[in-house]
């Protein structure tokens, strides 16, 4: 036997673990079938012979176009039903966000461009309900694949699952048959796992899944991380020499797969799981102490949300606010816009669950990346550049006056601000906030009760609006600068594309100048700014932006207590000079060498 083995992967969902490898049986390709099956369709589709009526399991000839399309019907009834069972659970364990991905999986069900025309291939064409699923998904796979989009390419590995989820509703398998022979801890290795796989991944037997495939934006990669499941994907053709029982480490924190560890090097991870516990028990420690300097100083730290159940797991994660609420996650997995009355119950109860704190509510940011089938939005070339979040809006009034209305009215039940997505100019913040003034207007004359004061700003995603701070702060209540997107258009850089991904640097000294410029002209006014993109969750920035003199961060909950106890070490005057000689430098990899050396000596 081969002696031990270092497999390098792409480390999605930090941790170290040490088991015994499980192989999960290879999926098929693009929700394929074995050879002897495809053998035993295309024999039939030969004979000529008319079969009679099947049942869902069973494959009679293509001939009999109308006892195919009824297989195809109940494997269609069945795989929508266990989907559904699926984003339910999806939604207890991990709320509405991430069993929208689910959601999504179901939808193509009902999608005019996709179970239509499987069942055509079956009524018009002759074709067996098996080859007309694999015809139309590897068409569906194959344009998502020839995207330049990192993300959207990966959305392929999400039409292959439910056209596995078909398949194996129509050979009457259980499309979950793999995960259920795992009954004690092991580490899972598969070809790939499907995002309904992933959902179901059950903590107490499953350590930690390595992946031959996938990528960082994958579907299962974020769901991983939502479960706290270790995880390593892309391991490639290494991976096909791990067999059941061998034993593993896996270390999702840099992507390494150990084969067979010798005695010493299990010793070695051992330590580091312990250093890890030890770290991982003194952020739990830190998260519920206010968020400040060594000296002092003390800053806001709040949490980015997508649903009512995240506000719960950010309070418990010491956040002392919501910084960002993304409004969009309530409008997907519906087939219509949710109305007043359902956005005024979701946003009045992150209010009252946040008891007083603060809760920066974010307008419809759609577009781009994030699209809802029901609008039926037109298709762009460029659409990071195009019809997106407060465009959208202004275009069609009556669904931002809508969702303002339902934020006025939830500001009644808490410390409620309102907050505007990639203004890039003063005319568009000012129609923005005259729709909000109307709106709330005509609740007061309804008499609907709203608070006194409601707080607005803008997120500063644009480069123009950077550079208008001056301007802007005579007029606004507080910027939060989103940092994914501002890099991604002062850089030029598709955030989404590896192929230009190492010029994708939040420590590149142009965006480090544009956020300098938006806080000091926040300052220079008296009012406040916050951070709500991922620069703010990186332990390694806090000092920069301690030292910028930044008033609130904003991450996913699990960012905060390492943030926190981040700067619980920090002295703010040492961090202002440190951004000083920061500002100064010429490349990120400078920024980012004297950040490293800043860390070293606190």
């Amino acid at each position: 036997m081969a002696g031990e083995t270092i497999i390098a992967g792409i480390g999605v969902s930090e941790g170290i673990r040490i088991g015994r490898a499980y192989r999960l049986d290879e999926p098929a390709a693009a929700g394929g079938t074995s050879r002897e099956a495809e053998s035993a369709s295309s024999a039939a589709g030969r004979s000529g012979k008319q079969s009679q009526p099947a049942a869902v399991g069973e494959a009679p000839s293509p001939l009999d176009a109308a006892a195919e399309e009824r297989r195809l019907e109940q494997a269609r009834d069945r795989s929508a039903e266990q989907l559904e069972a699926l984003a339910e659970q999806a939604r207890e364990r991990l709320g509405d966000d991430k069993a929208a991905i689910v959601v999504g999986q179901r939808s193509f069900l009902s999608d005019p461009a996709f179970y239509p025309a499987i069942a055509k291939l079956v009524r018009e064409e002759g074709r067996s309900a098996e080859e007309a699923v694999r015809e139309v998904v590897e068409r569906f796979a194959g344009k998502f694949e020839a995207m330049s989009n990192a993300y959207m390419r990966e959305r392929a590995a999400d039409i292959r699952d439910v056209g596995k989820r078909l398949l194996d509703a129509l050979r009457g398998e259980d499309a979950q048959a793999g995960l259920a022979g795992l009954r004690e801890e092991a580490i899972l290795v598969a070809e790939d796992l499907s995002p309904s796989e992933t959902v179901q991944l059950d903590k107490r037997y499953v350590l930690a899944f390595v992946t031959r495939t996938g990528g960082k934006t994958s579907h299962t990669a974020i769901l991983s991380r939502s479960l706290g499941i270790p995880a390593v994907v892309g391991a490639g053709d290494p991976l096909d020499a791990v067999r059941t029982g061998d034993t593993l480490i896996v270390d999702g924190a840099s992507g390494h797969c150990i084969v067979r560890p010798d005695e010493t090097t299990i010793r070695e991870y051992e330590a580091r799981m312990v250093a890890e516990r030890d770290r991982l028990a003194a952020e739990r420690e830190t998260r519920l102490r206010p968020a400040q300097s060594a000296d002092g100083r003390r800053v806001e730290i709040g949490a980015n949300i997508g649903t009512v159940a995240e506000a719960a797991n950010a309070a418990d994660s010491g956040a002392d606010g919501i910084g960002l609420y993304r409004t969009e996650f309530l409008f997907m997995g519906k087939d219509r816009l949710p109305d007043e009355e359902e956005q005024y119950a979701a946003y009045r109860e992150v209010a009252v669950r946040m008891e007083g704190r603060p809760v920066v509510i974010r307008t419809l940011d759609i577009g781009g990346d994030k699209a809802l089938p029901y609008l039926d939005l037109p298709k762009e070339a460029n659409p990071f550049l195009g019809y997106r979040a407060i465009r959208i809006g202004l275009d069609r009034e009556e669904w931002l006056r809508t969702q303002l209305r339902a934020i006025a009215r939830a500001s009644a039940h808490g410390d409620v601000k309102v907050m505007f997505p990639m203004i890039s100019g003063l005319d568009e913040w000012r129609r923005a906030k005259r729709l909000f003034d109307e709106e709330l207007a005509k609740l007061r004359l309804e008499g609907k009760p709203v608070a006194e004061r409601i707080e607005t700003g803008i997120m500063v995603e644009i480069p123009s609006a950077a550079l208008l701070a001056d301007r802007f702060a005579r007029e606004v209540d507080f910027f939060s600068i989103g940092t994914n997107d501002l890099v991604q258009y002062t850089l030029a850089v598709d955030r989404m594309n590896e192929k230009v991904a190492p010029l994708y640097d939040y420590f590149h000294p142009a965006v480090l100048e544009l956020i300098k410029r938006v806080i000091d002209a926040s300052h220079a006014h008296g009012k406040w700014t916050g951070m709500c993109g991922g620069m703010a969750g990186d332990p390694l920035a806090a000092p920069l932006l301690l030292g910028f003199g930044l008033d609130e961060w904003s991450m996913d909950a699990g960012s905060i207590p390492k943030v926190k106890r981040e700067l619980a070490g920090l002295d703010s005057g040492a961090c202002r000079e440190l951004a000083e000689r920061a500002v100064t430098l010429d490349t990120p990899e400078a920024v980012r060498a004297e950040l490293k050396r800043y860390a070293s000596k606190v």
